[in-house]
């Protein structure tokens, strides 16, 4: 298995495989290599359970949640070198990378010698990102190369399915959606405690995030005379001038920004909030909405892709990316509490149609069919 971003390397796609190796540890069915990338100089092996290996490319990373070129290049180089050994060494029968680019390219150079199976995450798939639109033009080609030798082809959602179609419709490609932890993600016994409504955010400080937006609507609310806390969890290369804009806007008393959290805390964050919000512009499947889900909280979204599978009657989707829709979205369910407990029992049910053990059986099924196919 391949991926460049781990934790706490990253976001989703590194939470997503963390989660799929939990499910496979003490699969006697499996024997499992992982190489992928830490933030520091040099090259480490860990034991992550008996059946499967840990092994960790160092590279100089300044931020933990955003690559620059130099740092992926790095990786590549680095990584490709230890790629090559690992399959001189071992008899592998597949390899499942994670990430169409930049770790799919070393998969596509030795499609020859063992079949590969690409997760696509979003930012490997051509689309809106912002600060990567010049890369998708750049690297088109590539990723079409990439994609047409790789076995089988796996989407986190049939919006990144339909993205992807549009930029090579001539492949074939699953959908997998994403996990939660049921377990550790649960709601709070309790449901709302006073009258200040208590939003949250989770996710990567990006572009695509359009968190100013959320900002905007909670700055809107707080004009309004609305008793709130909104809370932004996560690093990103935004964080610094966020957190000047809510000081310059005089909101520090209803944002707090809180910055990257640790996992082991994430379960209570969650249950101390009423409402999870989100402006996200691109998404594969968002991690954070499904552990909110989890926990009993309504989701307030604007569309983007992975909200179809997701939201159903626990939450409201807006078609219109603007924080007064938002403001007014947060306003009309703070005002009905018969909706808003709905909403609550609806968000866990719906969690509940998405384990990780299910996510790893069909992972399962795909490997066979691929071994299947080659034999």
């Amino acid at each position: 298995m391949l991926n460049y971003e781990f934790p706490p390397i990253g976001g989703g796609a590194g939470k997503a495989h963390l989660c799929l190796l939990n499910e496979y540890a003490g699969n006697n069915n499996l024997t499992i290599d992982v190489l992928t990338s830490v933030p520091k100089p040099g090259f480490t092996r860990e034991r992550f359970a008996d059946n499967i290996t840990v092994y960790k490319v160092g590279v100089h990373k300044k931020n933990l949640h955003h690559w620059r070129k130099l740092e992926v290049l790095e990786w590549l180089f680095k990584a490709g070198f230890y790629y090559r050994r690992m399959l001189r060494e071992n008899d592998y029968d597949l390899v499942h990378a994670f990430f169409g680019f930049p770790t799919g390219w070393l998969c596509f150079r030795t499609a020859d010698k063992l079949p590969y199976i690409i997760s696509l995450r979003g930012s490997d798939v051509p689309g809106i990102h912002a600060r990567l639109k010049l890369d998708y033009k750049i690297l088109g080609p590539v990723f079409k190369a990439i994609w047409k030798k790789a076995a089988i082809l796996v989407a986190c959602s049939e919006g990144l399915k339909s993205r992807a179609l549009r930029f090579l419709p001539s492949v074939s490609i699953d959908v997998i959606p994403n996990g939660v932890d049921l377990d550790g993600f649960s709601p709070a016994e309790a449901g709302k405690k006073n009258d200040v409504l208590k939003l949250l955010t989770v996710g990567r400080l990006s572009v695509t995030k359009r968190v100013k937006m959320l900002i905007d609507a909670v700055e809107i609310l707080k004009n309004d005379g609305r008793k709130i806390h909104f809370q932004i969890a996560g690093g990103g290369g935004l964080e610094t001038s966020l957190r000047q804009l809510v000081t310059d806007r005089k909101l520090n008393d209803v944002i707090e920004i809180m910055g990257r959290v640790g996992s082991e805390k994430m379960p209570d964050l969650y249950r101390d909030n009423d409402v999870f919000i989100s402006a996200s512009m691109q998404e594969g499947m968002s991690n954070a909405m499904l552990e909110a889900m989890a926990s009993g909280l309504p989701i307030i979204t604007t569309r983007c892709e992975g909200v179809r599978e997701l939201i159903t009657d626990n939450g409201i989707v807006l078609e219109q990316a603007k924080a007064e829709e938002i403001a007014e979205a947060i306003k009309k369910l703070a005002d009905n509490q018969r909706s808003y407990k709905l909403m609550c029992k609806a968000a866990r049910k719906q969690a509940e149609n998405f384990s990780w053990k299910s996510v790893a059986h069909q992972y399962m099924g795909l490997y066979d069919k691929v071994l299947h196919i080659g034999t």
